[in-house]
């Protein structure tokens, strides 16, 4: 997708609907970007630095890997927010020929991703986190719809 795209034109372009489950959204992800994705969770991730999740493009597929936590909820907004990075295209604008005197031993893409992230204050991440807060809602519009819950309290 389009690195400029807008939040509600990304949720259009995904085709699903006003609502849908995690998994359809992965799906949808996976066949816009004709990409595997696999989500990993990594118990010793953020403990030291903070770091939630990260997003890591990898020849043939895309990985996120995420940091464990108590809430099943907090644990998605993770990757959702790492998902809205891939919707919005924002692998789109990394510079591979970024200086690599900081960390020679991880290739410059991966690098580029690790750095961008640790300003959270960035037009990127806010839009980012808009967009994975319009997924959850969506999700959470999912599962009250398929459950009984608006037949029973409309």
């Amino acid at each position: 997708m389009n690195k400029d795209v807008s939040v509600s034109t990304a949720v259009d372009d995904l085709a699903l609907g006003d609502n849908f489950t995690f998994d359809e959204l992965v799906g949808a992800v996976q066949r816009s970007r004709h990409r595997r994705l696999r989500i990993v969770e990594l118990a010793d991730l953020g403990d030291q630095d903070g770091l939630c999740a990260v997003w890591l493009v990898a020849d043939g597929e895309d990985l996120i890997l995420h940091a464990s936590s108590d809430s099943a909820l907090h644990r998605q907004q993770f990757v959702l927010h790492e998902l809205a990075h891939m919707i919005l295209g924002h692998d789109a604008n990394h510079d591979p020929e970024a200086p690599d005197f900081l960390l020679p031993d991880i290739p410059p893409q991966i690098r580029a991703r690790l750095l961008r992230r640790q300003d959270l204050d960035t037009a990127e991440e806010v839009i980012a986190e808009t967009l994975a807060d319009r997924l959850a809602a969506a999700i959470r519009g999912s599962a009250m719809h398929n459950s009984r819950y608006l037949e029973t309290f409309g």
